[in-house]
């Protein structure tokens, strides 16, 4: 039911400003307290949508739906799991081309990029249908004659928090790997791009998914910590900021909860002499300036061999001035706006710290003239500092924005001692042609997520996770199933005598 008490009917369309209820147990239910919140379009500053604030209250409801759910869908055989995700994977695929189109009006993230994520998001849950009939145990005859063996069962109530800037990819890499382990999810999206993920669950009953399998609760930081908090939540999955990370691994340690945390990042692109210069620019101007440099993994610090400097800088600085700013529904438009007022006051204010500094701006630093429909626009231009030293603001923060640095390095001890610098181990590229040179400075990387002449390159079997500031656990692959899994060992007696020990018996002298 929506706000008002009629049904709630939604349309994929971002031309339409919807008020959006929670979605608790497979049906659209209003927030308890009737709170709202606007979530505003990032391209023009203005209201688009509104979506119920979720109290302490509609926390427990989602938690309840969804253990209640839990038994039904843990019961399942894990083909008939895989068959309801591959369902749903059929209808992302089919209504991608209006969803993108939305994910792009919620985020300002440009059309075309949208359009090539959208397309790899039904991966993610064919992936995990699969691999998810492939899951074996093991078995062992042991001394005395017994026998052992392995079983898996899942965690049952799992917390997923999903950030704003990838709304669906993120959410559904997470709820894949839950749900066809057999667990129940209760989602809190980002307040700021929440729109995306309570579509998602809606779709996900239309697909046959029993009701409360997803429920999805909107809100801000209050509806995230009651949900961490909550008894019933067995697992936690946050994507998001450091600090965020902190308060629920805490959280989770007082109640003993195992979680899995993907953080902030300050990704190196480390460029060497011997790379192929053209492929080095055009790869870190897509590292650094797609999402409008709003992703975890987002290369921030360029670090460059001192010979080719100079070259790579003034090649680097041409090309990201050409990049194109406007409107993300634009297919034209290469950098779309960052996400709200405040990230924009935040990369204008590392801007011009960074010129007070004496950092050199070789491109950006300043909005070019928009139209007039998008001056209430959260832009942010492309921008570019060369010369800047390891000591500088700029080189260590995280912006998460679409402002890089320059560093020169001499020799290859001195780049990995320049990409190590620091809390965060996310990610980070190498740029050679050298295989030799390329694997031996992998190794040494303090980085869970690292290319060799490419960047943010991403598939479903792919592990994906850091260490230090940047959270620990695993997505993707077999490791993201089996952390949602837990496993176990059963023994069994095999030989017909009993050994009763307080009358003497030993089986194991």
């Amino acid at each position: 039911m929506g706000a008002q008490g009629a049904p709630f009917r939604p349309v994929l369309d971002p031309a339409v400003a919807q008020d959006f209820p929670l979605h608790l147990g497979g049906v659209w239910r209003a927030g308890a307290s009737g709170a709202r919140r606007t979530v505003l379009r990032p391209a023009t500053g203005a209201a688009g949508w509104t979506v119920a604030e979720a109290d302490a209250g509609d926390v427990d409801a989602a938690c309840g739906a969804a253990a209640a759910a839990f038994p039904e869908w843990a019961g399942l055989d894990s083909d008939a799991r895989g068959a309801l995700l591959r369902a749903l994977a059929g209808l992302i695929r089919a209504r991608m081309g209006p969803l993108a189109e939305l994910e792009s009006a919620v985020t300002g993230r440009p059309i075309r990029e949208m359009r090539a994520q959208m397309a790899r998001i039904p991966e993610w849950l064919e992936y995990f249908a699969g691999i998810a009939l492939g899951l074996e145990g093991g078995s062992n005859r042991v001394k005395g004659g017994f026998l052992t063996y392995t079983r898996y069962r899942p965690h049952g109530v799992c917390a997923l928090l999903t950030p704003w800037n990838h709304p669906v990819l993120i959410l559904v890499k997470k709820l894949s790997a839950a749900l066809a382990a057999g667990n129940t999810v209760v989602v809190k999206p980002s307040e700021l791009a929440p729109v995306t993920p309570l579509l998602l669950a809606d779709w996900a009953v239309e697909a046959g998914l029993p009701p409360g399998v997803i429920n999805v609760v909107s809100g801000g930081a209050e509806a995230g910590a009651a949900l961490v908090a909550h008894p019933l939540v067995a697992h936690i999955d946050l994507t998001g900021g450091t600090e965020t990370g902190r308060r629920v691994a805490a959280a989770a340690a007082g109640r003993l909860v195992p979680c899995t945390l993907e953080l902030g990042g300050k990704t190196p692109v480390l460029v060497f002499d011997d790379a192929r210069l053209d492929e080095a620019v055009a790869g870190g101007l897509f590292a650094a300036f797609v999402a409008a440099g709003q992703t975890c993994v987002s290369g921030s610090r360029f670090l460059v061999q001192r010979n080719v400097y100079d070259w790579f800088v003034a090649r680097f600085a041409e090309r990201a001035a050409a990049l194109r700013l406007g409107d993300p529904a634009d297919p034209e438009t290469d950098v779309g706006p960052v996400i709200s007022a405040a990230a924009r006051a935040r990369c204008m204010g590392h801007i011009a710290r960074a010129e007070a500094g004496g950092a050199q701006l070789v491109a950006g630093g300043v909005l070019p003239d928009l139209p007039a429909h998008l001056a209430g626009g959260f832009y942010v231009p492309p921008t570019v500092f060369a010369d800047v030293p390891p000591e500088a603001e700029l080189y260590g923060a995280e912006i998460f924005g679409p402002v890089v640095s320059i560093t020169p390095f001499d020799d290859e001890e001195e780049a990995v001692a320049l990409a190590n610098a620091g809390p965060y181990a996310l990610g980070a590229s190498v740029w050679t042609r050298d295989i030799l040179r390329g694997h031996r400075v992998v190794e040494r990387l303090r980085a869970g997520v690292v290319w060799i002449n490419d960047h943010h390159k991403n598939d479903p079997r792919t592990i994906w996770g850091g260490s230090g500031e940047s959270g620990y656990g695993h997505e993707n692959g077999w490791d993201a199933l089996r952390g949602y899994l837990i496993k176990g060992a059963v023994t069994v007696r095999t030989t017909e005598a009993f050994s009763d020990w307080f009358a003497g018996g030993n089986r194991y002298g």
